[in-house]
């Protein structure tokens, strides 16, 4: 049963591994013109005839730019304004787009993301709107699993639930509902912490969701089985995301990772 469970696990791995890919910029962050614009935005804080009151220069003529959430105003106002870089960002983004459509050019990427129009506030309000309805039905999922196991079978000595799965689906539909909270923030606001949230949330989705996968499958119920199987998955984990903060340190590399989540049975 071990050896069995080895293998599968090794293969799981290999496919893991050969599924992570490192990509370059994306095309319009790579086009030159943006680049040039990105350049004097940050050396004169205007975009054409926008400027931007919150790029600010030093004595001596350097640009001074800090994350929104390092800034001294509270979290709850700054949440709805935005850094220089970002506003660099998207005003020379619209621009070029606005030149490429004249040219009968289709949009293009930029930052891994497409062209949206801010709305609220908001990055990408189609993929907050998505995010916040998977968030919904994961609640729905995990309390209506609540109220069956605890309030429609019999309980185990009037306190636990017979289902000796239980405990581990209560942590599957935790660490959901967590993923996709921190994916609605990301898309909502794209900075450095809430890409870090988001990832990270994401892979430890995945890595849990195949424990429990494996689990559930050879209906292991021994503990000490279970902690043998779970440990390497765990140390996996653990590695990949402590990785995915440093690759995001760097510009112009990051890395794609193709998440999928258990459905509720």
């Amino acid at each position: 049963m071990l050896k069995m469970l080895d293998g599968w696990v090794c293969a799981f791995l290999l496919v893991l591994y050969c599924s992570v890919e490192v990509i370059d910029a994306s095309a319009g962050d790579a086009d030159p013109r943006y680049r040039v614009c990105i350049t004097q935005c940050q050396e004169t804080g205007c975009v054409a005839q926008r400027c931007f009151p919150n790029c600010k220069f030093s004595s001596d003529g350097e640009f001074i730019d800090r994350p929104w959430y390092m800034q001294q105003e509270p979290l709850y106002l700054q949440w709805k304004k935005w850094d220089c870089q970002s506003d660099c960002r998207y005003y020379c983004m619209l621009d070029r787009e606005k030149e490429r459509e004249s040219h009968n050019l289709g949009p293009v990427k930029y930052h891994g993301k497409w062209p949206f129009r801010r709305i609220y506030g908001m990055q990408e309000p189609a993929s907050v709107a998505f995010s916040a309805l998977n968030l919904a039905m994961h609640f729905h999922g995990w309390v209506s699993f609540f109220i069956l196991i605890y309030y429609k079978l019999p309980l185990k000595d009037g306190k636990k639930a017979y289902y000796e799965y239980a405990g581990l689906w209560h942590m599957y539909g935790l660490l959901s509902l967590n993923s996709w909270f921190w994916s609605a923030v990301f898309h909502s606001r794209d900075v450095d912490i809430t890409e870090k949230l988001d990832y990270s949330s994401a892979v430890v989705l995945l890595g849990y969701s195949l424990i429990l996968a494996i689990l559930r499958t050879f209906s292991i119920r021994d503990e000490a089985t279970r902690v043998m199987v779970a440990a390497p998955l765990i140390a996996f984990v653990t590695t990949h995301v402590m990785m995915e903060y440093d690759s995001l340190r760097s510009d112009g590399h990051g890395t794609t990772f193709h998440v999928g989540s258990l459905g509720w049975c």
